[in-house]
């Protein structure tokens, strides 16, 4: 099996304990690579390499750093298929999907900011009758840059690309369960010549590695993206370091969906909502909520066209749906299943774990399941499940389905769907969701902020936002 290595000071490198996880292919259940099960001595190799970067990277213009990323992006982009191929390997889901959105967003993360950063407004002045003010925003340092396993190279992209262009050096954290495209991403980087230990890839557990990158007392800043519980725990242990904290953690989506509703647009976008990359999106509808007048047909409806989602192996072109990414979340998906019956819900579809033939008999295939008859006070409603479960709740009234969308302690996204523009404002008002979609999912603008509240997140990604938290602003004042 192929090891994979870390990135540091621009070299590849073995972990400093010399030991090794194993990389599983979920579509077979078979471990095909090993990944470093690195510790704290490598994240320390790692800062002081970058901290040494940063005198020099810091020091370069938005232009040059631009040119590195554009080069990144360039690369990726020429070897997009096999990219695809690696993070399709990596997660589980289909080619297609891999093919068509997570390559392709990755290589749009770095082109955006390089071209968005050289639009920025870093300086600027500011006049009164007696003083003129310079805001100047300037790198933070070494920031340290933990992405999750569902979109591996989205996601690292997203954090890393920011955090670069904006002078800082970063030591940047990808899962251990899908470590292959970052790894990958680190060969590209010495291909383009990225100066040294500018961006270091440390692999390994969450509990050892990425504890080592947010205990660090030097790291100005971190950016996590993943489950609710680590991050209120990476909250809780760096609140006496102030370091910059960005947290995107979880969300229980509602999509409100009302009669007067586009009705054809509407479940088609659903269906991609509820069940795109097996539900493990963040922003995937877990929830949905239909206007009782529209209910029964909705139900029959979304039954049959869950029925008819292709599910198979990952490799294949005309697949739709292909395997959770991990043994441990397919088990947790099927105990939240079996936890549905338990509180009295009703499988309308699915529920069973799919037994596919030839390489795949191993694999870990759960059915797209739909459940109704549970309140929405329920576990199953209440919990975020990450996975291709979603559960249906009828209502009567806009109040109605306002109540229930916000009746969670989570507020990442919603979608709701009317064709009444009126009535699309009053409800996007006051549903407390960080990102509302109207009539449309996962349509992006990336200069837009992107977060959540409450449990679902702390600060905002995208844009200015993403400039704002990677700097220091500076007010130089004098008297006129």
């Amino acid at each position: 099996m192929e090891k994979i290595q870390n990135y540091i000071n621009g070299e590849f490198s073995k972990p400093v304990s010399n030991q090794y996880l194993e990389v599983f292919e979920p579509a077979t259940g078979a471990p095909y690579a090993l990944v470093p099960n690195s510790n704290r001595l490598d994240v320390e190799n790692a800062y002081v390499s970058a901290k040494e970067a940063f005198k020099n990277w810091s020091s370069i213009t938005i232009q040059e750093r631009s040119e590195y990323l554009n080069l990144i992006a360039d690369k990726i982009e020429e070897k997009l298929n096999l990219f695809s191929e690696f993070e399709s390997r990596d997660t589980g889901k289909p080619i297609q999907l891999s093919s068509s959105m997570d390559i392709p967003r990755s290589i749009y993360n770095l082109k955006f900011f390089a071209q968005y950063a050289e639009e920025y407004n870093f300086n600027f002045k500011l006049t009164n009758k007696t003083s003129q003010s310079r805001v100047v925003s300037k790198p933070l340092g070494v920031v340290g840059c933990i992405s999750p396993w569902n979109l591996p190279l989205y996601l690292f992209t997203w954090k890393i690309a920011p955090a670069l262009i904006t002078g800082n050096t970063v030591i940047a954290k990808p899962s251990e369960i899908t470590p292959y495209t970052a790894f990958k991403f680190s060969e590209i980087c010495n291909e383009v010549g990225l100066p040294s230990g500018v961006l270091n890839i440390i692999h390994g557990e969450g509990a050892i590695v990425g504890d080592a990158i947010i205990s660090h007392n030097d790291l100005k800043a971190i950016s996590f993206t993943g489950g609710t519980q680590t991050g209120m725990k990476i909250a809780n242990k760096t609140a006496a370091s102030f370091k910059k904290m960005a947290l995107e953690m979880g969300g229980k989506n509602p999509a409100i969906i009302f009669s007067d509703c586009d009705y054809d647009k509407m479940i088609k976008t659903v269906i991609k909502s509820t069940f795109t990359n097996q539900g493990q999106i963040c922003l995937c509808s877990s929830r949905i909520l239909v206007e009782k007048t529209l209910y029964e047909k909705f139900k029959k409806d979304f039954i049959r066209k869950t029925s008819e989602i292709i599910i198979g192996d990952p490799k294949e072109k005309e697949v739709e749906f292909g395997a959770v990414s991990s043994k441990e979340h397919f088990d947790k998906i099927l105990n939240y299943i079996k936890v549905a019956r338990d509180e009295g819900g009703s499988i309308l579809f699915g529920g069973h774990p799919i037994k596919l033939n030839n390489r795949c008999s191993t694999g870990w295939f759960i059915q797209p399941t739909i459940i109704e008859g549970v309140s929405n006070k329920s576990k199953i409603n209440q919990e975020e499940i990450f996975g291709p479960l979603a559960t249906l709740i009828p209502f009567e009234n806009e109040n109605e389905a306002i109540n229930i969308a916000n009746d969670t302690t989570y507020g990442l996204s919603a979608t709701i769907w009317s064709e009444d523009n009126l009535k699309l404002d009053r409800v996007s008002n006051k549903v407390n969701a960080g990102v509302i979609w109207t009539n449309c999912w996962l349509v992006r603008d990336l200069r837009t902020p992107f977060g959540g509240m409450k449990n679902s997140g702390y600060g905002r990604e995208g844009g200015q936002e993403a400039m704002r938290f990677f700097t220091e602003q500076k007010t130089i004042c004098k008297t006129i």
